[in-house]
């Protein structure tokens, strides 16, 4: 037996808090070591943390992170122990994004990325370059006041693995994994027995399984042992890193650590046979004839040995049940640490919610009560970072500190029912309960005055006062009349959350948070400058049905029941008088379903289908119940108001992503906000379609939808058409 252990890791870094992330990287590996492992893991440019974008162009970024690595090596923190360390490193005039490999206070060798992440949320391209070399390694001069302390002139850099007198390791960094033809596979023929992928890869609903199925896979044909570290926390950004470091071993996972959490640091350590590795290989006959001829890679050779023999003292850790979060999970812990994270390194003292006693604040008061209960728990179990921070941001005195998590919110969280003589009674009385059972600071103010006081001035300006549309008014003056609603209460919110704490003799400010979703910024169903308009947004990036299913899950699980008669209640902006034959209602006003919605969504965004690529879809999904000229009459509609409102999304609130088709305009969803929004040339050629396949009538049988595709093939809906009503796909 060749006994080998490992610890791979969580941090929770700050992007340029070097002090920080140093701290907590010299932390963790003193857990490591104390655990007694041979091999140290940390998740990708720790030093400098993940999101600094383009402070990665400044030189200072690159020689503060030299600096912490010298730090690290004039200590004995990698005595005996090799540690992988991300960071980013400048070569020649190109600047990489690195792993640098330290073991006994040398720099082994310097491990560049050769896949940059350049989608979606990732923009690496912008700021590093790939490593392209794959034939040897380079010598690289090390910077000369590290060289001079370190007693080292220069390293190894480029593509290649370290060769220990028992085993071989080699690194392999986040994107490179999901990559076609991934660096681990051409490394495990070449003998490398134990990969180490360090990552900053963020949360999305449902991807957890995808990116351990990867990892899964790395090693279950082929064999190996795999160690995943990553991120976890916000570190300045819309996005929160899920952390989930994990050990798997020939296709088992050995050792996972959790998904969400407070901690700043956490590891897991397991105990591998590295025998049973090579047993496996030994087993696959392909794997031993493409060995035979493989590419050889590039090495560096270290006369130490990592692994122990057979002892009864030390026993190899055996297979898990991988843990999974449902998506209901996934909402109330994902968003809640990233508030709490936002929260205690803002400076700020607390949230203010404006809460209208409907789904979305709903849902955003649910998450901060979540929060609060996650905090209280933590420092329960123990965790005097949690506690130091709960104290300064509750302001509590005489050695007291949160037990309460719905003290703890009466002090850190207010929450705002702004009503009008629009209002009901019913959103006004369910706001107030559920304040109630999360312990909310909960005031009640009434807007009218306002509203008249500017109404009035309006008239004395123009000599005219709009009505609203069921008092005879046009829709110029209804759209203006509920406008101004919002506005108001946007502008109340940033008031108050300035002053109460003035008021209730409390240090510091409060952050204004935002409740629209995603669907309702896909749409546009927002007023610009409204209460969507707030410092951050737990849900911005969260679908509306998502959203029903979690009030449903939160009134079980967290203690708040009164989200079960929220989520029951039709969604409504409450901005038009209500009358015994009218009632405003969000889906009448958008004249379209939160699931067609999502729907539309998916298709524009996942399966990028313009207008015309989108009405042929639909003409599949929708065929069996609508006719040709009904899809056609839906996508235009879809398409006109994105298009009349996609200048909201440059005004959006940073949001939580958590969506695949998002519309945020920040750097996930590029695209222009000024368009045509007649769209006469797609529109032409959908109603060119129509005509072609006789439009008035259903051309698809009933049952289509449920049939799926036969035996042989076809009678389907084809893999765009059935993906938009799939939560998972895009991930």
């Amino acid at each position: 037996m060749r006994l080998l252990k490992v610890a791979t890791c969580n941090l929770n870094q700050w992007a340029m808090d070097f002090d920080c992330n140093l701290k907590q990287i010299k932390e963790s590996i003193a857990m490591a070591k104390q655990a007694g492992a041979a091999i140290r893991l940390g998740p990708e440019l720790e030093i400098t943390g993940y999101g600094c974008e383009d402070h990665f162009l400044e030189l200072d970024t690159i020689t503060h992170a030299w600096e912490c690595l010298k730090d690290i090596l004039l200590g004995d923190w990698t005595d005996g122990i090799l540690c992988s360390i991300g960071m980013p490193v400048i070569r020649g005039s190109e600047r990489y994004n690195c792993q640098v490999l330290c073991f006994n206070r040398k720099i082994i060798m310097i491990r560049p990325k050769m896949s940059l992440a350049n989608d979606g949320n990732y923009r690496e391209l912008r700021w590093f370059t790939a490593w392209k070399q794959r034939d040897q390694l380079v010598d690289f001069l090390l910077p000369i006041e590290i060289s001079e302390h370190i007693s080292q002139k220069s390293v190894p850099f480029g593509y290649g693995f370290i060769q220990f007198l028992d085993t071989a390791v080699a690194a392999e960094v986040c994107e490179e994994l999901f990559s076609p033809v991934p660096p681990h596979a051409e490394l495990a023929l070449n003998g490398v027995e134990v990969f180490m992928n360090a990552s900053g890869s963020h949360h999305q609903l449902r991807k957890l399984d995808i990116r351990l199925r990867a990892i899964i896979g790395a090693t279950h044909t082929r064999g190996g042992l795999y160690m995943y570290s990553n991120q976890q926390g916000c570190d300045g950004s819309r996005l929160y890193y899920d952390g989930c470091c994990c050990i798997v071993v020939n296709g088992d996972v050995v050792a996972q650590g959790s998904q969400f959490s407070l901690k700043d640091i956490e590891i897991v350590v397991a105990q591998v046979d590295l025998d049973a590795v090579a047993s496996l290989r030994g087993s696959i006959s392909s794997f031993q004839e493409q060995a035979s001829c493989k590419t050889i890679v590039p090495s560096v050779a270290v006369p130490y040995k990592l692994s122990q023999s057979f002892n009864l003292k030390t026993c190899p850790s055996s297979p898990l049940k991988i843990k999974y979060h449902c998506p209901e999970e996934e909402i109330a812990f994902g968003p809640g640490c990233w508030l709490w994270d936002y929260l205690r390194r803002s400076g700020a003292s607390g949230f203010l919610l404006p809460l209208s006693g409907g789904a979305d604040s709903s849902s955003v008061a649910a998450i901060v009560g979540c929060m609060c209960q996650l905090v209280v728990n933590e420092i329960e179990n123990g965790d005097e970072k949690v506690k130091a921070d709960a104290i300064r941001i509750g302001n509590y005195t005489d050695g007291q500190f949160p037990t309460d998590s719905r003290e703890f919110a009466k002090r850190i969280f207010y929450t705002v029912f702004m009503g009008s003589e629009n209002s009901s009674e019913a959103t006004k009385s369910r706001a107030k309960v559920l304040a109630d059972e999360i312990g909310s600071w909960h005031l009640d103010v009434s807007i009218d005055g306002v509203l008249s006081a500017l109404l009035s001035l309006f008239q004395t300006l123009t000599g005219k006062r709009p009505r609203y549309k069921v008092d005879g008014g046009s829709n110029i003056e209804n759209l203006g009349l509920q406008n101004i609603q919002a506005r108001i209460r946007m502008v109340l919110a940033f008031m108050l959350a300035s002053l109460l704490p003035w008021v209730h003799n409390k240090p510091g400010f409060y952050l204004v948070l935002g409740s629209s979703n995603v669907d309702e910024a896909l749409r546009g169903y927002l007023t610009k400058y409204d209460c969507s308009s707030a410092d951050i947004n737990p849900i911005g990036s969260i679908s509306k049905q998502d959203l029903r299913a979690f009030l449903k899950w939160a009134a079980m699980h967290l203690g708040f029941s009164s989200l079960a008669e929220i989520e029951a209640a039709p969604p409504t902006a409450e901005l038009e008088p209500i009358r015994s034959n009218y009632s405003q209602l969000d889906e009448v006003d958008m004249g379209m379903t939160y699931e067609e919605l999502s729907v539309y969504g998916r298709l524009r965004k996942i399966f990028r289908c313009g207008p015309v690529s989108m009405f042929k879809n639909l003409c599949y999904r929708w065929g069996a119940r609508l006719t040709p000229s009904e899809v056609a009459e839906k996508v235009k509609h879809f398409y006109k108001y994105y298009s009349i409102n996609r200048h909201k999304m440059t005004t959006l609130t940073p949001s939580y992503h958590a969506e695949s088709y998002s519309p945020e305009d920040n750097r996930f969803d590029l695209r222009q906000f000024l368009y045509n929004a007649r769209w006469p040339y797609q529109f032409r050629k959908i109603d060119e379609l129509v005509g072609e396949l006789d439009g008035d009538k259903v051309a698809i049988r009933e049952d289509h939808e449920q049939l799926g595709a036969t035996s042989h093939g076809v009678g389907g809906l084809g893999v765009a058409a059935a993906g938009s009503g799939n939560p998972n796909v895009g991930i």
